[in-house]
């Protein structure tokens, strides 16, 4: 692999990824593909059950753990929906496979959805008592683990141009 302009070298590009058109998503409307709409649903969701649990700790309101409760299952369910769409680009673009942005992406968002399913499981029947200290302690490593996932994710979109209206062939020789 060459290395793209100005990108420092522990960074994985190409230079013919650099320069082609891009790779379109294999889910998309009219071209536009949905993975990168969808995904700021589960994220906005599961950051904000954090910021809620932050805010049951320093006020001890029980409306701030109900709101957790709920934003943790709409971001699992919405996270579902999304991971469907990421993972068939996943499975249908082989530059997607090919670099350790496409397999970071999926790992973080895999492990975030798991431990997502467990805070939401943990709160069902003890909505105030599981957010102390570990349901917060979940919902802080969600955030992290998503913002670790954004940064591939974009790395993908930005780097190795792939889920955008592109030409190039899904699978590379």
């Amino acid at each position: 692999m060459t290395q793209t302009p100005n990108i420092p070298p522990f960074i994985e590009s190409d230079e013919r990824e650099y320069r082609d058109s891009g790779i379109p998503s294999t889910v998309a409307i009219a071209g536009h593909p949905l993975h990168p709409l969808i995904v700021t649903f589960p994220i906005a969701f599961l950051t904000g059950a954090f910021a809620t649990d932050l805010a049951y700790w320093f006020t001890q309101d029980p409306f701030w753990a109900r709101a957790s409760l709920w934003l943790i299952g709409a971001g699992f369910i919405a996270g579902l929906v999304a991971a469907l769409t990421g993972m068939l680009d996943f499975l249908k673009i082989d530059r997607v496979k090919k670099h350790s942005a496409g397999w970071i992406h999926m790992t973080a968002n895999v492990a975030a959805m798991f431990l997502t399913l467990v805070n939401w499981v943990l709160r069902w029947n003890n909505v105030t008592g599981a957010i102390l200290p570990i349901g917060l302690i979940i919902s802080a490593v969600v955030a992290t683990l998503l913002g670790i996932s954004g940064w591939f994710g974009a790395e993908l979109v930005y780097r190795h141009k792939v889920a955008v209206i592109g030409y190039s062939s899904r699978h590379e020789p």
